[in-house]
């Protein structure tokens, strides 16, 4: 009776060893996916990965937690890019500190810049997603634009000329534009924050060249969109401040006070979804919208 079991408990035994192996082979070497209220980012193969963040000043301490993070996730989600919207450019104190290990990750660096020089802060990339679909990120100088708008002419025009030629010269199927000042200006009260005023002229030229997105600083608790065009905020470490809302049934946000973080977007020919991380490495929100700023419903 007793040499009838083994047979029987034998086999329990191996299919269990089996199905703990497959388990292990199938999760081995798999990269951990950041998570916001048990929903994963499930990217395809022909997705696009950049990162944007907030420059400016942070302890050694912050700014150590914070590029360990970034280092992380680049390496996951295979990054391109990363943009700093900062004011000062190169001499930004978290690019200054972030390029030594990018830069050994062969992943680019891009700051902005927000100064009175005319020739500053300009910048085009080109990052192809597939062999017919591209991705134009467009960096402006904030405080010459509007330098430039304000007079006649004289040499704030070089970085509006820049802009514009630039802008009518990208014929890809995604277009972002990232400059340091926000184009919507929020008033808050006790329940909620809406956008009050937009600098026109500025979102004019968004409007007329069909950009998606606009990536800067922000004012305003709600991920916002003026025309077709989407307003997106990095994560600001000031208390209070917070950063992306949607109306659209695919996305969610907990009200909660603004931490340091940076933002994660994966783009691919449909849409470009954006992923909100804390420097704790927590997902606290997510946002998808589609080309020519169409929100995702």
């Amino acid at each position: 009776m007793e040499e009838k079991k083994r047979p029987w408990l034998c086999t329990l035994f191996t299919q269990l060893f089996l199905c703990i192996a497959l388990y292990i082979a199938l999760n081995l070497g798999r990269p951990p996916r950041f998570t916001y209220r048990n929903s994963y980012s499930n990217g395809g193969p022909l997705d696009t990965y950049f990162i944007s963040v907030k420059g400016g000043y942070r302890t050694l301490e912050q700014q150590s937690r914070l590029l360990k993070k970034m280092e992380k996730v680049a390496l996951i989600y295979k990054v391109r890019f990363v943009v700093n919207v900062g004011e000062t450019g190169e001499d930004d104190p978290l690019s200054q500190n972030a390029s030594r290990i990018f830069q050994s990750l062969h992943i680019p660096w891009y700051t902005t810049r927000a100064s009175n020089s005319p020739n500053d802060g300009c910048f085009v990339k080109e990052i192809i997603i597939t062999h017919d679909k591209v991705l134009h990120i467009v960096g402006v100088n904030t405080v010459s634009v509007q330098e430039s708008m304000k007079s006649t002419g004289g040499f704030h025009d070089n970085q509006l000329n820049c802009l514009t030629q630039t802008l009518e010269a990208t014929s890809g199927n995604w277009l972002v534009v990232v400059g340091y000042h926000s184009v919507v200006v929020c008033e808050e009260n006790k329940e909620q924050i809406k956008p009050k005023q937009i600098h026109k002229s500025l979102q004019d030229i968004f409007l007329k060249y069909g950009v998606d997105a606009y990536l800067s600083t922000h004012s305003c608790i709600n991920y916002t969109y003026q025309g077709a065009v989407a307003h997106i905020g990095v994560l600001d470490r000031t208390p209070g401040i917070s950063h992306l809302a949607r109306r659209s049934k695919r996305s969610s946000f907990p009200n909660i006070n603004m931490v340091d973080g940076f933002l994660l977007h994966r783009v691919n020919h449909l849409e470009i979804t954006t992923y909100a991380v804390t420097i704790d490495g927590e997902v606290v929100s997510r946002s998808t919208i589609q080309q020519r700023g169409r929100e995702a419903v």
